[in-house]
């Protein structure tokens, strides 16, 4: 078994032929870096496209993520590619800019989720991407003055603007040209307070009668420049409690453990198996809980039945929370793991406690059972689900999806197994895939992943039962002030709720990151949304925004 999270400093460079993919990028190149999880190629910003596009044909088909960040003598980009059939195969292309003209191509042409990732790269750093189809803030208001992670960055600038600066939304003639045909369209706003927008989100929605011609997301309303905070905060004890603030619902101890495999592999600290197994299971019972606050939510904006689809999914999360409050103390805002481990041990008596969560296992079925008649065999609910809100496999890839919105099209891509951590390997449990790509598809691979999340628990626990009181060992030990060497880079991520929640962090030699980049799955998979909602009803189009099961605290960060 296992003693240890992450051992591998370098990268398996028997996993991806980087010389080989050197010799194919040809002089695009420029010069070849190592990070922790992969080599790191350095293009020039002319050749970005071509650099991308010579990638994606080579299997690298999953843009994870865009960092972008000002350093002493230049600004860069950095792109995190990786595989969709082999979450380890990665590579990283950066492309640095002069501090005076912080330009290069855009990726948006090669990738549609750069289009997202770079507006907010544009928006917070000031990087500006040649050919970008839409680049303009994404999070801030367009009147915003300056770019906050920027080095020149004045936070005490007033940000007040002129009244006749503010744009109206409609002043625009609004029509939408369809197999050159104008249609008569009209504007509606939805949001940013509406219930079925599932927090701050504004909708700037075309309508051709109820068929959805247009759709924007406006996000950027609950931005707390959570990167910024983290920044500013110590590695070994200060920023473990702010993953938690990032998807609140809570997903906490998924959020703690993506940055804590980052660092810990960063500054190669080993944990324990035991501190392995406990983190297993308290990440999958967090799993349960997001999952069915999720279909709580989504049972309600479909059907409108507050009493029984709402409390029912609510009433099993309430208990899933007990458990959690339990072993952590808290029921939200958890702060359980460390650097190492988790802060303390199993709650006494454990006997009780592992019969409390058996009790629990053992009701699952039968409450499944409940939800599948009130609310996935509803009429009403099939006929507002199947067949709406389609994603195909090759446009979730382009946009970047993961989690429950990619494998319901399709996609066979869970990092628990494709780039294991944990002790998921040792255990005994399936990755759920749909082929309808449409909500009811990822509704119920949500209800099927809380019943494989159960199994895994039901292993965790057999395992803990049986384990030594003497080696129980719930931390390693870890310096009291972590100061990785300089000019350390990683990407690492973990199979969050919503799906692929990933860490990009920079070292200068301090014991706070120079950088730190969150890649937020709900960012992303939201960014798909227009291509799932055009031509559709407005009524497919709320369905479709709770199927994504997006949670603003993570879109915003």
């Amino acid at each position: 078994m296992s003693t240890q999270d992450e051992t591998a400093t370098e990268p398996d460079a028997g996993a991806v032929d980087y010389d080989a993919l050197e010799e194919l990028l040809g002089d695009s190149v420029v010069d070849r870096e190592t990070h922790h999880n992969a080599e790191a190629f350095v293009v020039r910003g002319d050749a970005v496209q071509d650099a991308l596009s010579t990638l994606k044909a080579e299997g690298f088909d999953h843009l994870a993520s865009v960092s972008a960040q000002e350093l002493d003598d230049r600004y860069e980009s950095i792109y995190h590619l990786r595989q969709y059939d082999d979450a380890q195969a990665e590579v990283s292309v950066v492309v640095p800019t002069p501090r005076n003209d912080p330009s290069h191509e855009s990726a948006a042409p090669v990738y549609s989720t750069a289009n997202w990732h770079e507006r907010e790269a544009y928006d917070l750093v000031g990087m500006n991407y040649e050919g970008h189809p839409d680049l303009r803030r994404i999070l801030l208001p367009q009147t915003w003055q300056g770019h906050p992670l920027s080095k020149d960055y004045d936070q005490d600038k007033p940000q007040i603007v002129a009244l006749e600066k503010h744009k109206n939304p409609i002043e625009e003639d609004m029509q939408v040209e369809t197999d050159g045909d104008d249609l008569d369209t009209m504007f509606l706003n939805i949001g940013p307070h509406h219930p079925a927008t599932h927090g701050v989100l504004h909708l700037k929605t075309v309508l051709d009668g109820e068929q959805v011609a247009d759709v924007e997301p406006d996000i950027g309303y609950l931005h707390r420049c959570q990167e910024q905070m983290c920044q500013n905060s110590t590695f070994r004890h200060q920023i473990m409690p702010y993953p938690d603030r990032w998807d609140y619902t809570p997903a906490g101890i998924l959020n703690e453990w993506a940055y804590a495999r980052a660092i810990e592999d960063l500054a190669d600290i080993e944990v324990p198996y035991y501190a392995q197994v406990v983190r297993t299971m308290a990440a999958e019972l967090t799993r349960i809980s997001a999952h069915l606050l999720a279909v709580a939510t989504f049972g309600l904006d479909i059907v409108g039945d507050f009493a029984a689809v709402f409390m029912y999914a609510m009433r099993d999360r309430d208990y899933v929370m007990d458990i959690l409050e339990d072993l952590t103390g808290q029921r939200m805002m958890y702060n359980y793991l460390r650097l190492g481990g988790v802060v303390w041990d199993l709650p006494e008596p454990r006997d009780e406690f592992f019969e409390k969560i058996r009790q629990f296992l053992e009701q699952l079925p039968e409450k499944t059972d409940e939800y599948h008649n009130v609310l996935t065999q509803n009429e009403l609910f099939q006929m507002r689900t199947v067949n709406t809100g389609y994603l195909a496999p090759e446009v979730a890839k382009d946009y970047g999806a993961t989690g429950p919105v990619a494998r319901a099209s399709g996609i066979d891509y869970d990092l628990r197994r494709d780039d294991p951590y944990g002790i998921y390997d040792e255990l005994d449990w399936d990755v759920i895939t749909k082929e309808g790509g449409d909500n009811y598809a990822r509704l119920m691979v949500r209800m099927q992943e809380v019943e494989e999340s159960a199994k895994i628990i039901e292993q965790c626990i057999n395992i803990l039962e049986d384990f030594d009181e003497e080696e129980r060992e719930i931390q390693s030990n870890v310096p009291r002030s972590l100061k990785p060497d300089p000019g350390q880079e990683i990407y690492k991520a973990v199979e969050g709720a919503k799906g692929e929640l990933g860490i990009y962090i920079r070292t200068d030699g301090t014991e706070k990151p120079a950088r730190f980049k969150i890649r937020g799955p709900s960012f992303v998979n939201l960014s798909a949304l227009k291509e799932m909602s055009e031509g559709e009803l407005i009524s497919d189009l709320v369905a479709t925004i709770g199927s994504l099961d997006i949670v603003l605290a993570e879109v915003d960060r």
